[in-house]
């Protein structure tokens, strides 16, 4: 895996378009990954293409960009519309991660309108379900989705943090999902028809995309209630929700965000890693930056490298426990592998590469006590531990 280094600046190319990256020296930026900025750059009508600290490559378009565009394109979005991260204030008294863990419900089973009707969930949603999209309803998905439980860390902006009720020590629940199969639905149907051209007709595009968007912040909302009624509290509205896979009409322009999250004047929650801490930001990002910020660490590793080189190692007992002393719920081994926080960049760099590029101010750290990701059946069988301990380390 090569890396290369760019400053924030405009990046010589014939194309009238320009491509801003926002990294230092020192940060990880995969020159695949700025040459899908400049690819995406050459498209019609395209006019600029920033690229986050977390950029890094993605599947026809890189991940951790915003790019403006006077041509609105599906692609550029992804099949995820509607993906992002919302953070709820719970009051729980302390009580260890274990416990905790052992008492998340299972977000990987829909809740069904028939078969559920009393589940207390419910009471979050306010009106009919978008699009009447019901399959994966109140569920987590898989890939570098998770809930959790986490503590304020470090309160760095003490004024804003008071302002959203944050201390030190207080407990929130943090959310990041998408559309759950109904994002992937409108980009298929597209691609069916068009492949990565334009929407031939953006106004249809964007009721569906926006269906999609709600339906988003909605099952974001609705696993925080199941989770917050499992551990014996009450649900909360979200104090922060901002999606970061999206298309906006800005003056005009479609501003496409591909793992970005809109960052003009908006508190956004960046996520760290499971063994890391995550940092709340005040964003302030203007026009250089198509007004985004960061949405993560950005991975760092291909999930097949992180698997092979996660493999040799860990074990399965050392990720489920991780380096901060939370609890990790995963019982799919290969997507613990996948997502070990080695797999990604390192999350301080980013947060210092959108201070010092003045995108946003850190506002407050969040600690992971318990992060699912898909349900557990239970221990790992002894005779795994013995195979997973006798590989070789490097």
């Amino acid at each position: 895996m090569s890396a290369r280094h760019f400053r924030p600046e405009s990046l010589p190319q014939s194309d009238p378009a320009t491509v801003t990256v926002f990294a230092s020296p020192t940060s990880w930026i995969e020159s695949d990954a700025v040459d899908q900025c400049h690819r995406v750059a050459a498209l019609d009508g395209m006019i600029h293409v920033a690229g986050m600290p977390d950029l890094h490559p993605g599947k026809g378009a890189p991940i951790g960009a915003a790019m403006a565009s006077t041509v609105l394109y599906p692609f550029l979005v992804g099949s995820d519309i509607g993906c992002g991260i919302a953070v709820f204030p719970i009051n729980l008294r302390p009580a260890v991660p274990e416990r905790l863990a052992a008492r998340f419900p299972d977000l990987d089973r829909a809740l069904d309108p028939e078969r559920d009707a009393d589940d207390p969930a419910w009471s979050v949603v306010d009106g009919e379900v978008p699009a009447g999209h019901l399959d994966g309803l109140g569920t987590v998905g898989r890939g570098n989705h998770f809930a959790e439980l986490a503590r304020i860390g470090t309160v760095l902006d003490p004024d804003h943090a008071d302002r959203l009720g944050l201390t030190a020590d207080h407990l929130v629940l943090i959310v990041h999902s998408g559309s759950r199969g109904l994002g992937e639905r409108i980009l298929r149907e597209h691609t069916e028809r068009h492949g990565a051209g334009a929407a031939p007709d953006p106004t249809a595009y964007l009721a569906r995309h926006d269906a999609a968007v709600r339906w988003g912040s909605l099952n974001r909302r609705l696993m925080a209630a199941r989770i917050a009624h499992a551990l014996g509290a009450e649900p909360t509205a979200p104090i922060v929700d901002q999606c970061h896979n999206l298309v906006e009409v800005r003056d005009g322009v479609y501003l496409h965000r591909k793992g970005a999250a809109p960052g003009d004047g908006r508190d956004v929650l960046v996520a760290g890693t499971r063994g890391t801490p995550s940092y709340l930001v005040a964003g302030h990002a203007g026009p250089g930056a198509n007004h985004s910020v960061a949405h993560g660490a950005g991975r760092k590793m291909s999930r097949a490298d992180a698997l092979r080189r996660g493999r040799a190692k860990h074990t399965v007992e050392e990720l489920r426990r991780t380096p901060v002393g939370s609890v990790v719920v995963c019982g799919d081994r290969q997507l613990l592998f996948e997502e070990a926080p080695t797999a990604y960049k390192r999350i301080e760099q980013v947060i210092a590469d959108l201070v010092d590029h003045g995108l946003a101010t850190p506002v407050a750290t969040t600690v992971p006590l318990v992060t699912y990701k898909t349900a557990d059946p239970g221990p790992a069988p002894r005779r795994d531990r013995r195979e997973r301990r006798g590989r070789g380390r490097s």
